[in-house]
């Protein structure tokens, strides 16, 4: 997420001697700040060659120390050409800091919406070397769990810039299948959704959700319930991702190619041992056999980009407390000693028999919504395609620390899979 952050403006702020002296490279300028770490623009002393920097703050409590430890751990293990490298670790006795290549190129959307002409092919290029990179994890049992395109941006902004994915706080070992649920909504795979246990597919099911947006513009899954109820939206989403309930809408894919339509079933089969690999998803004929079509298709993205996609900007806030709340369990569930069987849902909370709590929305949280677009033969709200992912290991200043994302679900969660299972 925190590529996305250095094409904004800079706001220079002094940092301490200390800190200046000690560090091989020199802070500058403060990015942005995350929900558990700050990112900066570092220069080297020596060469003068910048770089991203990322502050945590061992303060911040044993959760967010671990999301450091593991974000270094899993970016020491990679190197390769669409992952963004790590360049250095530094730590005191208060911080860690993380020092990483410095990407300036653009968000994909921004640069779909710069071009004069976008076609199939264009969107197969950004998902080849998204599939490349993935494969290349997977080779390593690096399970991403938080690919999504707020995680993508072009390394440069030469015209054949190459993509590269961001973001490895949420990326785990796959020692062994993988129970807790995590990831961002939208982006979730069924099997995340139903707690199960899981593993690389899930990365496969992100990167079709990804290839299903950049190719019309809409999310696959979304719901028309109020965008002020996200109890029932969540439970609404859940249930559709779970069921994989999509459609090729028209006129939006009237005129993109089987080719690509069988890709993106492939890559988001609700079973995941029929799901797609990364691998076999390069060797697809959309991707590697030149069956990706050629026609200009910019007009109808775009537009549908702009609609869907404009106000997940200032979802973000509310969206941080929500969706933490959505997945959340007491930390005291750690020292339960069953876990689910793979393949198997995990028992529901012990007041699952009472109707779900609403979660309350923080206050000065989000401006009225604009209005409703319409899309894929009917009414559809725009999604929070941008919304903050789902941290179990992370503290948030606005949820409460006793509450995280560790191997159960919320009443949204624990309802959307009932209801799954009924349908089953």
């Amino acid at each position: 997420m925190f590529l996305s952050c250095v094409t904004l403006r800079c706001t220079f702020i002094p940092v301490h001697a200390r800190i200046c002296n000690s560090l091989p490279r020199v802070i500058v300028a403060l990015i942005s700040g995350e929900e558990f770490c700050e990112i900066f623009r570092a220069k080297d002393k020596t060469t003068m060659k910048m770089y991203t920097c990322k502050k945590f703050l061992k303060k911040d409590g044993r959760k967010v120390r671990k999301a450091a430890k593991n974000e270094i751990l899993i970016l020491k293990m990679v190197k390769h050409p669409n992952i963004l490298q790590l360049v250095d670790v530094f730590e005191t006795k208060k911080e860690y800091f993380l020092f990483l290549e410095l990407a300036t190129g653009r968000e994909v959307f921004d640069w779909i919406l710069d071009q004069g002409y976008y076609s199939e092919r264009d969107t197969s290029n950004v998902i080849r070397q998204v599939l490349e990179a993935v494969a290349y994890l997977h080779s390593l049992h690096i399970v991403h769990r938080n690919l999504k395109l707020e995680n993508l941006v072009y390394y440069n902004r030469l015209k054949h810039s190459k993509i590269v994915i961001s973001d490895f706080h949420l990326a785990k070992l796959e020692n062994g299948l993988i129970k807790d649920p995590c990831g961002t909504p939208e982006y979730l795979a069924p099997e995340v959704v139903g707690r199960q246990r899981y593993g690389r597919p899930v990365d496969c099911w992100a990167t079709g959700v990804i290839m299903y947006i950049l190719l019309s513009g809409n999310p696959p899954f979304y719901d028309e319930s109020d965008e002020d109820d996200y109890e029932n939206h969540d439970k609404n989403l859940f249930r559709k991702i779970l069921a994989g309930d999509y459609e090729f809408d028209s006129p939006y894919w009237d005129e993109i190619s089987d080719s690509a339509k069988s890709l993106v079933a492939r890559l988001m089969e609700v079973d995941q041992d029929q799901r797609l690999t990364a691998q076999e998803a390069i060797n697809h004929e959309w991707i590697s056999g030149g069956a990706a079509s050629d026609k200009n298709i910019k007009e109808n993205v775009c537009a549908q980009i702009e609609k869907n996609f404009a106000r997940a900007k200032w979802k973000k806030a509310v969206r941080v407390t929500t969706i933490m709340k959505r997945l959340r369990a007491p930390e005291q569930s750690d020292s339960r000693s069953n876990s689910p069987a793979a393949g198997a849902t995990a028992p529901p909370p012990a007041d699952a028999s009472s109707p779900p709590s609403t979660t309350t929305v923080p206050e000065g949280g989000a401006p009225a919504p604009a209005e409703t677009p319409t899309g894929g033969g009917a009414s559809q709200p725009p999604p929070e395609a941008a919304a903050p992912a789902v941290e179990p290991q992370a503290d948030v200043q606005q949820v409460e620390p006793a509450s995280r994302c560790n191997g159960e679900s919320s009443a949204a969660l624990c309802a959307a899979t009932e209801t799954g299972n009924e349908q089953g």
